[in-house]
């Protein structure tokens, strides 16, 4: 053997987003020091950068992905030196800023030397796989988002111009089955409201190429405002069946897309990992949507060694598909959205927030009034301050197995606190490793739990 990489080993640390606003460097707690050492041991390890590098040089746009994510670039260092290798950037903040926030994003983290996917100054460079050189081989990563404004999405150049920045967005739409009555009212409600027109003009405008055309059992109503999208228009489609249901559809010109960049990087690197954004749902929130499944497999089929989601703020399954994992949602590495410096007057004035309204009386609104005992939205929920740490290890090429090490983002700790992990323990831990057992049960994993971390083996 004359490379160490031609063994096929390696070891992968793989989290979830890290809403990062502040320093790591200066903690001293045991079990935060353990949490540092398990992600600097990694060969690799990856989290999803949830959050625009900048110091607001750019104006921000008028439909954030929610809250207004900001932080300053000199967190990026508090990452490199929690032992983050690589980064996702494609999710529904990309875009809190515009297209110069989206450059301005990428000039910081390319200053700090921190390898990033997801984003581009064109749709070529936020699908192109970022690198990273390891001793045990080179690693791809690939970063796509499902969730945010549809104007996001990054734009191809053109025979006379630019492209425009933007994000690595997989698009879809819904598709809801509805029953004879129902399917009936809303193709009666189509053609009285005026829908049918502007599908004709839909049609005429795209050439017929990507609208849905309706049949006698199904009817597609287009979402007014994006009427001007190409290639798809959003929107719902109508099936007639005997029951109510949705799935989503992914726009499949987007999964191509990235499927070919995914093969390429399996040409050009040793590991590949390719990484979704996903806020959507399946049949309940514990669920994830069918085009994450769809996107997921994919994904392994095309070449990637690991699937790693996240975005729905909560933990979601793990499969193992063709010897491959497959990680539905890990929730948070870090959670510390409640600390942005500042919030736009956008969102202010959907809050009903006055003029002189400062950013703590804006995270007051969205999650409570905690001095004097009021939990709102994320910061009342503890599932979404329990959270994992996956290490993935490869020998000789093939799947040894998933270790998952719970940790504890501080639920209903002071503001000023909490969002910063540490490695769970007692009852925490085993709230974490039985959520992921059950959540992974229907995949067909198990998860094993072993002096309190989760355990999948391959085979």
């Amino acid at each position: 053997m004359l490379y160490e990489a031609e063994s096929g080993n390696i070891q992968m640390a793989i989290t979830g987003d890290s809403l990062i606003t502040r320093s790591m460097a200066m903690f001293r707690e045991e079990r935060f020091l353990k949490l540092v050492e398990l992600l600097r041991g990694a060969d690799v390890a990856f989290t999803n950068a949830e959050m625009l590098f900048h110091n607001y040089e750019a104006p921000p746009s008028p439909l954030p992905g929610g809250t207004y994510m900001r932080a300053d670039p000199r967190v990026i260092k508090e990452l490199q030196w929690l032992g983050i290798g690589v980064v996702g950037c494609a999710n529904n903040h990309s875009y809190d800023y515009g297209e110069q926030g989206v450059l301005a994003n990428i000039r910081y983290l390319d200053q700090a030397g921190l390898p990033h996917a997801g984003t581009g100054r064109n749709l070529a460079e936020a699908r192109a796989p970022a690198y990273v050189d390891t001793p045990r081989g080179r690693v791809a990563l690939i970063s796509a988002t499902t969730s945010g404004t549809q104007w996001m999405l990054a734009a191809d150049q053109w025979r006379d111009g630019l492209g425009r920045p933007g994000a690595n967005l997989i698009r879809y739409t819904t598709e809801y089955t509805v029953d004879r009555p129902a399917f009936d009212a809303l193709r009666r409600m189509s053609e009285k409201m005026g829908f049918e027109t502007l599908k004709k003009r839909m049609h005429a405008r795209h050439e017929g190429e990507t609208i849905p055309n309706d049949t006698e059992t199904r009817l597609f109503l287009p979402a007014l405002q994006d009427q001007y999208q190409y290639p798809i228009p959003s929107g719902a489609t109508f099936v007639l069946g005997e029951s109510f249901a949705s799935r989503t559809v992914p726009n499949l010109a987007d999964i191509e897309g990235n499927l070919q960049r995914i093969r390429d990087a399996r040409r050009q690197a040793d590991w590949v990992i390719v990484t979704l954004h996903n806020h959507e749902q399946g049949a309940t929130a514990d669920e994830p949507p069918d085009v994450a499944i769809h996107f997921a497999r994919a994904a392994i089929d095309a070449g990637a060694d690991v699937f790693a989601g996240h975005g729905p703020h909560r933990d979601r399954g793990i499969e193992i598909y063709k010897g491959k994992p497959i990680f539905y949602s890990l929730g948070h590495l870090i959670l510390q959205n409640d600390t942005v410096a500042l919030m736009p007057r956008e969102n202010m004035g959907r809050a009903g927030l006055g003029w002189e309204a400062t950013p703590a009386d804006w995270f007051d609104h969205r999650s409570g009034r905690e001095l004097e005992g009021e939990w709102l939205g994320m910061s009342a929920e503890p599932y979404r301050w329990r959270n994992a740490v996956a290490m993935v290890t490869f020998e000789a090429r093939k799947l040894k197995e998933v270790r998952l090490h719970p940790i504890d983002l501080g639920f209903k700790r002071p503001r000023a606190q909490r969002g910063r992990p540490l490695l769970a323990q007692g009852e925490v831990a085993q709230e974490v490793l039985k959520l992921f057992q059950r959540l992974s049960n229907p995949f067909g994993t198990n998860v094993q739990v072993e002096d309190g971390v989760g355990v999948v083996r391959a085979g």
